[in-house]
């Protein structure tokens, strides 16, 4: 059998089985184990599989750290969330604009940006150049105090007349969020 048939049976294997050992391997295609050794390098190299002591398992997709929010562990793929990205590149996700700002008062010297999306529009803007509605009337059933952000003032003052609130810059909401946050369970994760 060939080395890429061996790989792909190893793989149809790991899939049904989850894990099994190299010895286990090596008597089911009839091949020594350093010959299994040398086909599971490439699943391991293309994250297939992880190698094991004395054997292989299922690479599973287990839930990305980007997809819960850094903060308060919340989901963070709604429009509501939040990224910032450090400057080694690093990317910390986030539920809404109260735990990125929770959390950005904690690393603000090592941000290189942080992105979000307009409440209107939908669309990707800088979340340090938006203009944040805090404590409207609309709950989104997120973080409290709700940050809600908006590219352009114009649009947040429209809002703001149907549904109240306070209209700050960035810097004024994180630290208004900071300030009302000091001794509540989401500042102690951060």
């Amino acid at each position: 059998m060939l080395p890429i048939k061996r790989r792909q049976q190893i793989l149809a294997w790991i899939k049904e089985e989850e894990s099994l050992r190299i010895s286990e391997i090596s008597k089911r295609l009839n091949v020594s184990e350093m010959t299994v050794y040398r086909d599971i390098k490439p699943l391991v190299e293309n994250g297939q599989v992880i190698k094991t002591a004395g054997g292989i398992t299922l690479n599973k997709p287990k839930q990305q750290l980007g997809q819960l929010c850094v903060v308060c562990g919340k989901g963070a793929g709604s429009r509501l969330s939040v990224q910032i990205v450090k400057n080694d590149s690093q990317i910390e996700q986030f539920c809404c604009a109260h735990c990125a700002m929770l959390r950005y008062e904690k690393v603000k010297d090592d941000v290189s940006q942080m992105i979000c999306r307009d409440f209107l529009l939908d669309t990707t803007i800088s979340a340090k150049a938006a203009v944040f509605l805090l404590d409207t009337d609309l709950h989104l059933n997120c973080c409290e105090p709700q940050a809600i952000p908006f590219a352009s003032e114009a649009d947040a003052r429209k809002f703001k007349k149907g549904f109240g609130g306070q209209l700050l810059s960035f810097d004024d909401a994180a630290l208004l969020v900071q300030k009302t946050m000091k001794n509540s369970c989401c500042s102690l994760k951060t």
